[in-house]
């Protein structure tokens, strides 16, 4: 969804100082080729490889003219129904559909190894198709809704056609995973009556299937549509406008001054860098490739193993995903699945997001300390007063949000509002105005950047059809709890394999309505079971967090091996270095289902400011654990006493934090008398 460009002044933001490397001290540089900057050729080329969103068409002629038209057109129609007036939800869902279908045979080829710079024939009939599948319920809705149940035969050709398209659009833009996931419910629903134990049911004819998924509410155009109808497209359009400005290269430059001079300066950088791309942007690949083809070569300039620098790279934009506000769509779809206001389900992800990004900070720390790097020359770094004050008005827009949200406004109106400030923020330098073929340029972008979005919430939108229809949610619920006995901890480890697994090669929003659907109702019923009852939002999340992280989990880790592709490392070793940045996002969860303190439910802001620093201190004890390392050296006794105090400073509780502080001070005070001991030896006498 969001690309790094130049900086709007020509410097690359991202790569400051390369001259320093020419003194860096032995043992920091490498060859030559770690100093390489990818150039925009190859990073094309990457994220084609493994983002299916970036294989666009980049047409001239004719046809560039139409896809702008349609893209402007669709945008202005998103904006005129959102802040003027709303279609009744027919209509304004099967629009969206409509033109997200188009510009998906416009834009994406039938095949990767098709050129992209002329237009087929068929993909014309496609589109074509598509406007007539969907006006058809545009200009026919009233008589549709009067004959649920008994349907024509055109309304069945043309549900069969209409499904038929978004599974190709769905194949083109998004990937085989979620088609065959799809399917397979489909199939289920129809062949219901020859399953097995608790998953069988009476099955549906091929009419009820297709017309309840085309026609109906609650099929392709279910909540999720609605989701990317009033909020998703707002906040994407959003982002293109603030891309427009150059604040890629802000956060870049921003995350330099601060962390560029630190032991491991670039990994650090590239931790910030992604949290603050985690509140505008929706792929963990986009993110791995567009700011790791900058901060990649730079840690391994500096000493960083492959492996490593891109494992860093791909851990920190996997976690801009449950970075809020936004949280890759996610969030608002959570919001809308359980019923709560939005902003409370951002307060809920702010404290795991703290956690899983100092976990991953704590351990690029001990690392370098480990190694012996060092930073970047702080007077080749930027300065952060100069870039606050040539560019610091671009967190404006960001800031009208979060205070828009806060002061009780809906999501809606706080997009609409960072959209205004955005533009007018953008004025107020030379620098970052918006000329018009950039403003008009956004508003085509967004469209485009919806478009793997809308068509996963689409299918998305059948399985949730199917579950609620064959009541295959509550069967695969109970079939959880009876395999694991009723244990809640054994539950969980059976929804984070089945979250990580149904999570593979899917975007965010898809990702996150699987896993719930499936996997959050086996949580909530064991909770009951046990009397102890799990707040539902700590089961949408636990399922929501194992789901992203398979985009770091080998074997399908497609952020890792994108930054393996940059780093010219091993795709599977850098998953698994990344699974052990990531290793908070695997123990959070459990936490935060047996507490929910951590996701600010039923809990006060002294207690949740307690919970956060207990839980940081338990992360520089796992970190510590893992690496090996504190003060110098650790034995395994020292790293085994690291563990059990994070692992208890973790869980919220005077008694466990009491334990986990005095366990990982005890392992602190051990170590540094060892390094000063080891100090004192190698002293010349």
């Amino acid at each position: 969804m969001f690309k790094f460009k130049k900086d709007r002044t020509g410097d690359v933001p991202a790569d400051p100082g390369m001259d320093a490397i020419e003194g860096a001290p032995p043992g920091e540089a490498s060859s030559e080729e770690d100093f390489h900057q990818l150039s925009e050729e190859e990073v094309d080329a990457i994220l084609r490889k493994y983002d299916k969103e970036a294989s666009y068409r980049k047409m001239s002629g004719v046809w560039k003219y139409v896809i702008i038209a349609v893209s402007i057109t669709f945008t202005l129609f998103q904006l005129y129904m959102t802040a003027i007036e709303q279609l009744p939800a027919q209509q304004w869902r099967s629009s969206l559909l409509c033109f997200v279908v188009v510009l998906v045979f416009l834009l994406f080829p039938a095949g990767k190894k098709l050129p992209r710079n002329t237009m087929a024939w068929y993909d014309i009939l496609l589109a074509l198709g598509a406007v007539f599948c969907w006006g058809y319920i545009i200009l026919n809705y009233r008589d549709l809704i009067g004959r649920i149940a008994n349907y024509t035969q055109l309304d069945m050709i043309i549900a069969v056609a209409g499904i038929i398209l978004l599974f190709e659009a769905c194949r083109r833009v998004v990937g085989i995973p979620i088609m065959i996931i799809t399917g397979c419910f489909l199939l289920y629903a129809y062949f219901g009556q020859y399953m097995p134990g608790f998953l069988n049911h009476r099955g549906y004819s091929v009419t009820r299937i297709c017309t309840r998924m085309f026609y109906e509410l609650e099929g392709i155009m279910g909540t999720p549509i609605d989701v990317c109808c009033k909020f998703i497209f707002l906040f994407i359009l959003f982002a293109a406008f603030l891309e427009k400005t150059g604040i890629g290269g802000f956060f870049i430059d921003l995350a330099n001054a601060v962390a560029g001079f630190a032991a491991g300066g670039p990994a650090k950088v590239a931790v910030l860098t992604s949290a603050l791309e985690g509140t505008i942007s929706g792929s963990s690949v986009a993110n791995t490739v567009g700011s790791g083809s900058f901060t990649i070569p730079m840690m391994k300039s500096l000493g960083y193993k492959p492996e490593f620098a891109a494992a860093v790279e791909a851990t920190a934009s996997t976690g801009g995903q449950i970075m809020p506000p936004i949280m890759g769509a996610a969030a608002f779809l959570m919001a809308e699945s359980i019923g709560v206001p939005y902003l409370e389900v951002v307060k809920a992800a702010i404290v795991p997001a703290i956690l899983y990004f100092s976990g991953v900070w704590i351990i690029i720390h001990l690392e370098a300390k480990k190694l012996g790097l060092r930073g970047m020359k702080k007077d080749e770094l930027p300065k952060l007063a100069r870039i606050m004050k040539e560019r610091g008005h671009l967190l404006v827009p960001l800031i009208a949000i979060v205070y828009f949200l806060v002061a009780g406004y809906t999501a809606t109106i706080a997009a609409l509002m960072g959209i205004i400030f955005s533009v007018v923020a953008s004025l107020l330098k030379k620098a970052t105005r918006l000329t018009p073929k950039e403003f008009l340029g956004a508003m085509v972008d967004a469209p485009r950047n919806m478009l793997s979005v809308a068509v996963a919430c689409g299918m998305a939108g059948m399985i949730i059809s199917v579950v609620t229809l064959t009541g295959l949610g509550l069967k695969i619920g109970a079939g959880l709890v009876e395999l694991a006995g009723g244990s809640m901890i054994l539950t969980l480890f059976f929804t984070m394999i089945a979250s990580i697994i149904l999570g593979m090669g899917t975007p965010t929003t898809a990702n996150y309505i699987i896993t719930s659907t499936i996997t959050a109702p086996a949580i909530i019923a064991v909770g009951v079971l046990m009397d102890m009852p799990v707040p539902m939002i700590a089961a949408h999340m636990f399922a929501f967090y194992f789901g992203i992280v398979a985009d770091i989990t080998p074997p399908v880790c497609l952020a890792a091996m994108a930054g393996a592709a940059i780093a010219k490392s091993r795709p599977v070793m850098t998953g698994v270095v990344a699974t052990k940045l990531a290793i908070a996002a695997f123990l959070i969860p459990y936490i935060f289902v047996y507490n929910p303190e951590m996701l600010m439910v039923d809990t006060s802001f002294p207690q949740v400011l307690f919970i956060t620093c207990t839980s940081i201190l338990g992360m520089v004890g796992i970190g510590s654990a893992l690496e090996g390392w504190f003060f110098t050296n650790s034995n395994i006794l020292e790293r085994l006493m690291m563990l059990g105090g994070g692992l208890l400073l973790i869980d919220p509780g005077l008694l466990t934090d009491a334990g986990g502080a005095a366990l990982i001070a005890a392992s602190a005070l051990f170590n540094y008398s060892k390094k000063r001991r080891h100090a004192h030896q190698q002293k010349p006498a």
